[in-house]
């Protein structure tokens, strides 16, 4: 996310050389995330949200619960999480929460082999599949040490990359695979955080959906507030609620009296599960 991992500048740099230029897909049908009648009945939101890179303070929360957010993302772990979350305890989810705040968990896991930058955790071909299994198992540890209960998503952050190199885009579907393939074994939903001109497209336009997220997360910065009218992919791609749209990034703003600069989305997705 902007400035959360990378600064802008290297995050617009990076997504510039990855290719900006979004292709449609090819209409493949959205992927589920469970079995029916074997999970706790998903919990979802459809409205504003925003992303910030360390939690805000529970008065801020209170001071922004103005309804203009409903919902706001929040990370819950992994490796190349960018900011300390001193805020983010099991008391605070569960007091935002009872404010009517929606949660959005997200995971910063193993990064490409090929991505520009240095990051604490990257993935190889090689260690793909067992990184993935074991980010999983962190993050809905994690996730479930803050209240976040089975049945809620997780959404793997992974920032752009060059998706034409095959041996990484490769690397990076076995990772991302074997990451939902455990989340779902453990009753977490699976959700993926991407860019629209690379890392959400190398998921959304993949011919084999074998284990891929049912949740997409895109980012595509045109400051239009909809999961709809700017979707990049085929219609009938992540449909029934499984959709949000990081839409304006690093956005300076007051509410109740209280500034956080903060990223912008639009969501029509599954949120935690508390209380």
């Amino acid at each position: 996310m902007a400035g959360h991992r990378q600064s802008k500048k290297r995050r617009y740099v990076t997504w510039a050389v990855a290719g900006a230029a979004v292709v449609a897909g090819g209409g493949i049908a959205a992927q589920t995330s469970m079995a029916a009648g074997a999970w706790p009945a998903q919990k979802t939101y459809t409205g504003r949200a925003f992303d910030t890179c360390t939690a805000p303070s529970l008065s801020a929360m209170k001071a922004w619960h103005t309804g203009y957010y409903g919902a706001a993302a929040v990370y819950v772990g992994g490796k190349n999480r960018g900011c300390a979350q001193p805020n983010l305890t099991a008391s605070w989810v569960k007091s935002v929460n009872s404010l009517g705040w929606k949660l959005i968990p997200i995971y910063v896991g193993a990064q490409p082999p090929c991505q520009t930058g240095s990051s604490p955790e990257k993935l190889t071909a090689s260690t793909a599949v067992s990184l993935g299994a074991s980010d999983a198992k962190d993050a809905v540890a994690r996730a479930s040490a803050l209240g976040m209960k089975a049945g809620s998503p997780v959404y793997l952050d992974m920032e752009p990359y060059d998706i034409t190199n095959k041996a990484c885009n490769d690397a990076v579907l076995a990772y991302v695979r074997s990451f939902m393939k455990t989340l779902r074994a453990d009753t977490y939903r699976g959700g993926y955080y991407g860019f629209s001109s690379t890392s959400a497209k190398a998921v959304a336009t993949a011919s084999d959906k074998t284990d891929l997220p049912g949740n997409l997360w895109y980012a595509l910065w045109d400051k239009q507030d909809t999961t709809t009218a700017d979707w990049p992919w085929g219609a009938t791609q992540f449909t029934g609620h499984s959709r949000g749209h990081q839409y304006l990034v690093n956005s300076k703003e007051t509410r109740g009296g209280v500034t956080l600069t903060v990223d912008r989305d639009a969501w029509d997705a599954p949120v935690a599960i508390v209380g």
